[in-house]
């Protein structure tokens, strides 16, 4: 059976990752900070689809973290989901440089570490891939987070054109969500009432998206046609003004 490596796969969108991808008869690299999480995901995961599940306790924020999730991948994976990441509750200045540093660290280091572990073995099997989440926010200036996810886009189409001439099996794709209801909002303490109701997303309904356009070869996914006429509204006005208006909303956050 093919392997899926799913980084951040406890929660949110990483779970729901593994979700899909074990019932579809993956069996799966689980990687997160809580080992108690994980045994319970795999547990669970195991009993429903019969699967094989291998836990990969680690903290992409860390040397050693990153380091473990290295050498796993680049034994063999046929699916990279690199989906670990969180928000920052402040702006720029109003986080600790410490903080931000980690953001760099778990969003782009990590996503760069372990897509370069895992695609050799991939292209010399002529198959696989790497989904690497990023989001909506990376087409506007919503500060530190945003531009990493902006890098992650760039970073994904970049490689992808690189192995181009190398692999027509493998295939590295951006994946762009827009709100999902996940705890990736309480970790940030963000408002999410800033936000109105119909601009949420179903985690599930959102993966599902997702495989059907990494299947079909998108390098660029925009799952929920009120987010992909969003981006493309962003390209269409002055950048100064999206600057404005991205820099305001949707960022409240709780005391």
């Amino acid at each position: 059976m093919p392997t899926a490596l799913v980084t951040g796969a406890t929660a949110g969108i990483g779970a729901a990752f593994a979700r899909r991808l074990a019932a579809d008869g993956f069996d799966l690299v689980l990687l997160a900070r809580d080992a108690a999480r994980l045994a319970k995901a795999a547990e669970e995961y195991r009993a429903a689809h019969g699967v094989t599940v291998e836990i990969l306790p680690a903290d992409l924020a860390t040397e050693e973290g990153i380091t473990a999730a290295e050498i796993r991948a680049a034994e063999g994976v046929d699916l990279l989901v690199n989906n670990a990441g969180f928000g920052q509750h402040g702006k720029f200045l109003e986080t600790a440089l410490a903080d931000e540093l980690d953001m760099l660290k778990v969003h782009c280091e990590a996503v760069l570490r372990l897509t370069h572990a895992a695609l050799p073995g991939m292209i010399e099997r002529d198959r696989g891939g790497v989904i690497n989440v990023a989001s909506v926010a990376a087409f506007f200036s919503r500060g530190t987070y945003s531009a990493t996810k902006i890098w992650v886009v760039n970073f994904s189409e970049s490689v992808q054109q690189d192995i181009a001439g190398r692999s027509g099996g493998v295939h590295v794709m951006a994946l762009c969500p827009g709100w999902v209801h996940t705890e990736f909002h309480e970790r940030s303490k963000m408002d999410k009432a800033a936000v109105p109701d119909f601009m949420w997303l179903d985690a599930d309904t959102l993966v599902a998206a997702a495989v059907r356009d990494f299947r079909r070869g998108v390098g660029v996914s925009v799952p929920d046609v009120k987010y992909k006429a969003l981006v493309g509204l962003s390209k269409a006005i002055p950048r100064g003004l999206s600057n404005r208006i991205s820099a305001r909303s949707g960022r409240r956050y709780n005391q």
